[in-house]
């Protein structure tokens, strides 16, 4: 399948609500997975949104291999999640650094829950239920804000730490996420 392009921040269409997937196990729907499968790991992200690829469905994908941006981080499973709903378990939030594939170059500070949990449906219509923590759970609420049109830098409390990547940490050669 293609690499697509990542559309970025200033666009429009990263700013709409995606619409729910209504048709599961599809060709065009799992021809949307390989492209954002594709994509992701071309890029050497740690996830992607559909609407980062200009696609307003609800589908997310993240995990399968140890992100650069995160060596000490757990490895995340691989995962397709469409129609997510997030619960989060407490109040508890953490702040951490992150970057996006659709504000290259960038990183700021974000404050996300610590731990929540996760529902909604592979590619196949199966169901999907997790409950995660820590660097799973920022991930996962990363992706997901995008299918509502957010991106990270709208979540920054504290616009002194946000910035471009190279002058926050010199000599830090990873990818964003």
């Amino acid at each position: 399948m293609p690499i697509r392009e990542v559309i970025r921040m200033g666009d429009p269409r990263l700013l709409a609500r995606a619409r729910e997937v209504e048709a599961f196990d599809t060709p065009e729907l799992h021809a949307l997975v390989m492209d954002l499968e594709d994509t992701m790991r071309a890029m050497q992200g740690a996830g992607i949104a559909a609407p980062q690829i200009a696609v307003g469905l609800r589908v997310v994908i993240f995990g399968g291999f140890r992100s650069a941006r995160y060596p000490d981080a757990e490895e995340i499973p691989y995962t397709v999640l469409v129609n997510p709903v997030l619960e989060p378990l407490s109040d508890e939030t953490e702040d951490g650094w992150e970057g996006c594939l659709s504000v290259p170059g960038m990183r700021g500070l974000v404050p996300r829950f610590r731990q929540l949990r996760y529902t909604g449906f592979d590619a196949f219509g199966r169901r999907v239920d997790r409950t995660v923590a820590d660097f799973h759970a920022r991930v996962v609420q990363h992706e997901c804000d995008h299918l509502d049109g957010i991106l990270y830098p709208m979540r920054i409390r504290d616009l002194r730490q946000f910035g471009f990547q190279d002058v926050l940490f010199p000599g830090d050669t990873a990818a964003d996420d």
